[in-house]
């Protein structure tokens, strides 16, 4: 009796598994899906929602070959079949073919993409097969031909002889058939400081602002056939710290920063799909010199508040990435294009001198995020900022000025206490840095 094994192939994402199968004078059985001894071989945890069985009477029944927007996992339960599988995915293995027979001691892994057939090789073969997306009349498959000659699968049986659909002798030869696409990257937030920079750093990825994608309304997230993408980067917010403490601004601070992202947690829990979802300093009361990434919340305003509900949220999706930054600078409004704008302008501004942590440049940001995706990092909480020392707003300004070729005196410390006499400002954390 063979051990449970998993064997890779000349195609990526197509896998061989061997299958003990136990044998008594009764019968015998096997365990034809294990979900932990499997993934602990190295099959990927494609969580199956839907199960089918095709039979067939007839030795050299045939069908195929057919690319699925879903990944399968095939196996036998009585007969045998002779399999092929074709890579039509787009890159350097298109057109690769591979063969195998397979009985109830076999299974195959079939990535999304890869093109499936068989011939049946005793009769009353019934053929059965795990989905990890439920079937739908508008999927969009990817078909080739059986008998195709530039693949020239070896059917042991002449497909003149077998049994095939009309629809299958239809298909396209390998010349005329257009590569199956990779599933994409989405960004939201796309016209943000941020949202410019991750399109940059994501070129191929979709790219939806406020304009083209609501994601407070419920209904925006039903319309969307999510079969399309595995990854969607939320750079979405509202950022607005001290209108979040007024009336509106409270609402409309958890309107985006929760609800929406109650509404992304549910799409990509139920569609397979990864999160990157940026977050805040502001989830911290900025009491700990450092603040490293298991840190427990402990947000001082609503903004704060709601980017820790947010995060709260986000960690319940199987495949998550919760990249934290602080004092974010970028293409758009932010503290240094401020300070060089008053340097010019002949201002000499008091800039607090005790709230201390470090810049975070949205092109760093951006090449970290695409680095956690490139590399299939670990799900979970990472920091991500420029580097250097912790400063203080008042020290970052004066190096704004000498940058710009002002005097760096112009501008003077002062506290947050005295910078906020009279006016209407959130409290902030007053050490914001990120181990």
């Amino acid at each position: 009796m063979a051990e449970l094994t998993v064997r890779e192939t000349a195609i990526p994402g197509l896998l061989l598994l061997d299958l003990p199968v136990h044998g008594d004078n009764r019968g015998w059985f096997k365990e034809n899906w294990q979900r932990e001894k499997m993934v602990a071989l190295g099959l990927p945890d494609f969580e199956p929602v839907q199960n089918n069985v095709s039979f067939n009477d007839a030795v050299g029944t045939t069908r195929g070959i057919h690319a699925e927007p879903w990944d399968k996992f095939v196996s036998v339960a009585t007969g045998r079949i002779f399999g092929a599988w074709v890579d039509l995915r787009e890159g350097d293995t298109f057109g690769t073919v591979v063969t195998a027979e397979v009985g109830p001691d076999t299974a195959v892994y079939v990535s999304r993409g890869i093109g499936n057939a068989y011939q049946t090789l005793e009769p009353d073969t019934a053929y059965i097969y795990l989905v990890n997306d439920h079937w739908s009349p508008t999927a969009e498959y990817t078909f080739l031909n059986l008998a195709d000659e530039t693949v020239a699968v070896p059917w042991p049986i002449a497909l003149a002889d077998a049994e095939l659909s009309d629809k299958d002798k239809a298909h396209p030869r390998l010349a005329d058939v257009s590569p199956f696409g990779p599933l994409k990257t989405l960004i939201l937030g796309a016209n943000g400081q941020l949202g410019r920079a991750l399109q940059q750093a994501l070129p191929d990825a979709d790219a939806w602002s406020r304009d083209d994608f609501d994601i407070s309304d419920p209904a925006a997230w039903a319309a969307v056939d999510w079969r399309a993408y595995d990854t969607v980067v939320n750079a979405a917010a509202y950022t607005k710290v001290d209108e979040a403490e007024t009336d509106q601004g409270r609402r409309d601070a958890w309107r985006i920063n929760v609800h929406a992202v109650v509404e992304l947690a549910k799409v990509a829990t139920r569609h397979r799909l990864t999160v990157v979802h940026v977050s805040s300093d502001y989830v911290f009361d900025g009491t700990a010199a450092e603040h490293p990434t298991d840190e427990l919340f402990s947000p001082l305003g609503v903004y704060g508040q709601t980017k820790a509900a947010g995060d709260a949220v986000i960690q319940t999706v199987p495949r998550h990435y919760i990249v934290r930054t602080s004092w974010v600078i970028g293409d758009g409004p932010n503290f240094v294009a401020t300070m060089q704008r008053l340097a010019e302008n002949g201002v000499d501004p008091a800039v607090v001198d005790d709230q201390v942590g470090r810049l975070s440049h949205t092109s760093d940001i951006a090449a970290a995020i695409a680095d956690l995706l490139a590399t299939d990092a670990p799900y979970g909480t990472y920091n991500v900022t420029s580097g250097g020392e912790p400063k203080s707003w008042f020290q970052i300004a004066r190096e704004v000025f000498a940058d710009a070729g002002h005097d760096p005196d112009r501008v003077s410390p002062t506290s947050t206490e005295a910078y906020g006499e009279g006016k209407s400002l959130a409290p902030r954390p007053r050490n914001s840095t990120l181990s």
